[in-house]
């Protein structure tokens, strides 16, 4: 019967890479039905697939589906589950000024995205709703691409994964609509794509977690190793949005992997929303400034900022159309 349930998941699969239609999302929700059905779990199927030599992240039983990444049908190398090695760079070290995004004349950040037509109109929405909180918390803007030729290229892959930082060129961020879509998920894709990584594997990490080295694999032993991190002087954040699970990896489905130190009930893991925290590191990294926030008459359905420096017509004209700006 075992064999038979992995089969059948395995073929359903394996049925992903081979078209993106209707047919894979009916698919999907059909597998789903068979594992419930025969009390399967993320650890069956990430199992079978080590053996077949594919690498998977698995970090719990919401949202699973979403997090097997299958480096065959991948054109990058993933390490931490969901990191892309750069092709130009080595994308675990991301200190230079080449590897940010640059900075507009009027302060703002801007990268440049484009976004697969695969995914529904909801979908994008989605997208574009995780988008908000930075354009309205930080200087970073993601703008819809008009010829730049650094930029995000926005894409349902297999899988949720990013390179580190601006890598240059057409720069893949797979969000899959197999259950990469939540706004946490999405910001923590973004954020590893601005340059940050998990925060977990901070340069300090060992006096605010326990890493519980018998609950993992050896295969996802490097997804646990410290980085040389620049922490921006910012304190730990067990509510990032970049933090792993407390299973996350784990050799035996619930065995914690990361625990919190000295309070050991704290939450980790979260994907609701970026954290106070995380905000405050983008306004840091990018040396965000606060801009005075100038109000648009009733007719007008949005806010407008323009500083004493950009009284011009065209300035106004092209901050008409920017998101209200109030972050600090």
């Amino acid at each position: 019967m075992k064999l038979n349930l992995f089969s059948a998941v395995l073929a359903t699969l394996l049925g992903l890479s081979a078209q993106k239609d209707s047919l894979v999302r009916h698919n999907v929700h059909i597998m789903s039905r068979i594992l419930e059905a025969n009390k399967g779990t993320p650890g069956h199927i990430t199992n079978t697939y080590r053996h077949q030599s594919v690498h998977s992240r698995c970090s719990g039983a919401v949202n699973w589906i979403c997090m097997l990444s299958f480096p065959p049908g991948v054109d990058h190398t993933l390490v931490q589950g969901d990191v892309a090695l750069s092709k130009r760079r080595n994308a675990m070290k991301c200190w230079s000024e080449h590897c940010k995004w640059g900075k507009s004349y009027n302060g703002l950040v801007e990268v440049p995205y484009t976004v697969s037509e695969y995914y529904y109109d909801s979908e994008k929405a989605s997208i574009k709703t995780a988008m908000e909180m930075f354009h309205r918390r930080t200087c970073v803007r993601f703008v819809p691409r008009r010829g730049q030729s650094d930029y995000l290229s926005i894409e349902s892959d297999l899988g949720c994964w990013s390179t580190i930082g601006r890598d240059g060129g057409q720069q893949v961020v797979s969000l899959s609509v197999y259950g990469c879509l939540d706004r946490g998920t999405v910001q923590h894709e973004l954020l590893h794509a601005l340059g940050f990584h998990h925060e977990h594997t901070r340069s300090d990490r060992d006096q605010y977690v326990r890493i519980n080295w018998e609950n993992i694999p050896a295969v996802n032993a490097f997804d646990f190793h410290k980085m040389d991190t620049n922490n921006l002087n910012t304190p730990y954040d067990y509510s990032s949005v970049m933090h792993y699970g407390r299973t996350t990896f784990a050799s035996t489905l619930g065995a914690d992997t990361i625990t919190p130190i000295p309070d050991s009930f704290v939450p980790i893991g979260q994907r609701e929303d970026m954290s106070d925290i995380d905000i405050l590191r983008i306004n840091k990294l990018y040396e965000c400034k606060k801009k005075k926030i100038v109000t648009l008459p009733p007719s007008h359905t949005s806010t407008t900022c323009v500083s004493s420096s950009q009284k011009k017509r065209e300035d106004y004209i092209r901050f008409r159309s920017e998101p209200k700006l109030h972050w600090g």
